[in-house]
């Protein structure tokens, strides 16, 4: 496919910066009347969780959250648990710039819905994607969809650019696998970090291998952002990786558009290994709470 005649939605100067500094934010790309829905559908999570005493396979829960006043941080895999989430994963409001960079065959990775309340909302370190779910190429970046206006004062996501270029970093604490990395130790300064912000309804983008993370939300506005982890259906999770996938049939179940293929394309890319994994399992959140240099 030649991506510069041939692209969907993306001008030459959004692909470029893409390619240049490893993300991008299209503005206001979800129609208001989906958004809408999307609050619906969250209200029905929260509501689920107001039941739970501790974090389960489905929702995770903040540290401060109580049965009386439900305090939910993550919908762990909002595509499997939800028509309203499976459908937009497969709209081209979120296929189209993808396809513009990915190209026509594409396979959902997995999907999560990180709930930053007012207030209270929990941050994640800085890591790269890359550090949990390597795979044979680097085909693969996640699509952030803002579901509340996003401003420096709620913890927007952060990124470094130009960070899908450089090395893998070292995302383990002790010999085990931490999913954080110590930014200190990384050469990488943290006036250099961009916020993405925009107003709901806008998407962002941004590569697999790319130094991300986002602060609390000390705000009075709740900050939700919806992610959907995409890869070329040619991408294939490398043996050791935290790739959701139970077998061989859900993984071709994943599929988004285009074609499926059994010939997966090698490119030379940096990897690091996520094993062993932690005693602790369960969300980002818990798993990172072992890093020792934290920076939120």
């Amino acid at each position: 496919m030649d991506r510069e005649t041939r692209r969907e939605v993306l001008s030459d100067a959004q692909a470029r910066h893409y390619g240049d500094h490893g993300y991008l934010v299209l503005e206001s790309r979800i129609p208001e009347e989906v958004l809408q829905t999307i609050r619906t559908e969250i209200a029905r999570f929260v509501e689920e969780a107001r039941g739970l005493t501790v974090s389960n396979a489905r929702l995770d829960l903040e540290d401060s959250h109580s049965p009386e006043a439900p305090r939910l941080r993550r919908v762990k895999a909002p595509y499997q648990l939800s028509s309203v989430f499976r459908d937009l994963a497969r709209s081209d409001w979120v296929l189209a710039p993808v396809r513009d960079l990915l190209g026509p065959n594409l396979r959902l990775h997995g999907s999560k819905l990180n709930m930053k309340a007012a207030g209270y909302g929990a941050a994640v370190e800085w890591h790269q994607d890359w550090a949990f779910y390597p795979h044979t190429n680097d085909d693969v970046l996640a699509v952030g969809v803002m579901i509340d206006d996003m401003a420096e004062e709620n913890g927007p996501l952060m990124v470094f650019p130009g960070s899908h270029e450089g090395p893998v970093h070292d995302h383990h604490s002790e010999g085990v696998f931490a999913g954080a990395m110590d930014l200190g130790a990384s050469a990488l300064d943290p006036q250099d970090a961009v916020m993405l912000t925009g107003p709901a309804g806008s998407i962002s983008l941004h590569h697999v291998r790319t130094v991300h993370g986002s602060a609390v939300n000390r705000s009075v506005r709740d900050r939700r952002l919806l992610l959907y982890e995409i890869a070329a259906a040619d991408a294939f999770p490398v043996v050791g990786s935290t790739s959701p996938y139970e077998d061989f049939e859900e993984f071709q179940s994943r599929m988004l558009c285009g074609q499926a293929t059994l010939a997966p394309r090698l490119r030379a890319a940096p990897v690091r290994i996520p094993q062993p994994p932690p005693a602790t399992q369960g969300s980002i959140y818990e798993i990172q709470k072992a890093l020792k240099a934290r920076s939120f």
